[in-house]
């Protein structure tokens, strides 16, 4: 066999092993990480990603309060939103196609014509885009969570291809408040399902989202890291 050919093949085989240990890293990296790794990585994995799609929901909203129940819809990196968020107002769900970019909010408000440049803060709501952001979003949460305690892993995930971790905790009042601006607990007990390559599946946040109301729970779930999606102003 020539040199040049059996260097060339030599090349090839060290790119074939490297990549395999680059996919085994990544696969095991949140299964040998400390939880305070795990947590680390997950913040990382969900602020690189160009977009996400968001779902967030909660079944117990306290009587009497005006809350979000719902919201679901595409996230980009920008970051921005669209897609559709469920308020309890005034005694009704109301459902509202919204659409968050550039620092601003734009709602299709029942008995309404076109959209309308609304603050979200006057329905109890947070700028949806701001939840995708590294400094305002969900994955501000991750790094300052406390009492960390790893948890079973299950399989779950699309198809149930994935082995899901849980790790419980708290998160400080003042952390949630940036979140989630109507946050008024004194700390959140919070529960996050990540995979062996450290991408964040769900999260459930539990304590008082809104001022003289009972404790309630969020569930937020992450799906479709990579979703590339072009978000404009209506």
């Amino acid at each position: 066999m020539f040199p040049a050919r059996r260097a060339l093949i030599g090349l090839s085989l060290v790119a074939v092993a490297l990549l395999g240990a680059s996919c085994s890293n990544d696969k095991t990296a949140a299964k040998e990480a400390t939880p305070q790794e795990v947590m680390t990585l997950a913040k990382q994995k969900l602020d690189d990603t160009s977009g996400i799609h968001l779902g967030l929901k909660t079944n117990d909203l306290p009587d009497g309060v005006q809350g979000i129940i719902d919201a679901t819809g595409v996230t980009n990196d920008t970051p921005a939103f669209d897609g559709t968020i469920t308020i309890l107002f005034g005694g009704s769900d109301v459902q509202v196609p919204v659409i968050a970019v550039d620092g601003k909010v734009f709602a299709q408000i029942p008995l309404t014509v076109g959209w309308s440049d609304v603050d979200p803060a006057e329905y109890g709501a947070p700028d949806p885009a701001a939840l995708v952001s590294p400094e305002t979003g969900f994955s501000s949460l991750l790094p300052v969570t406390t009492d960390l305690k790893k948890g079973t892993s299950v399989r779950g995930g699309k198809d149930n291809n994935e082995i899901l971790t849980e790790y419980t905790g708290t998160v400080p009042g003042d952390a949630m408040k940036q979140v989630i601006p109507s946050a008024s607990g004194d700390s959140f007990d919070v529960a996050y399902s990540i995979t062996d390559d450290g991408e964040l599946r769900e999260a459930t946040l539990t304590g008082v989202f809104y001022p003289d109301s009972d404790s309630m729970t969020y569930t937020v779930k992450f799906d479709d890291y990579g979703t590339r999606a072009e978000i404009t102003a209506p």
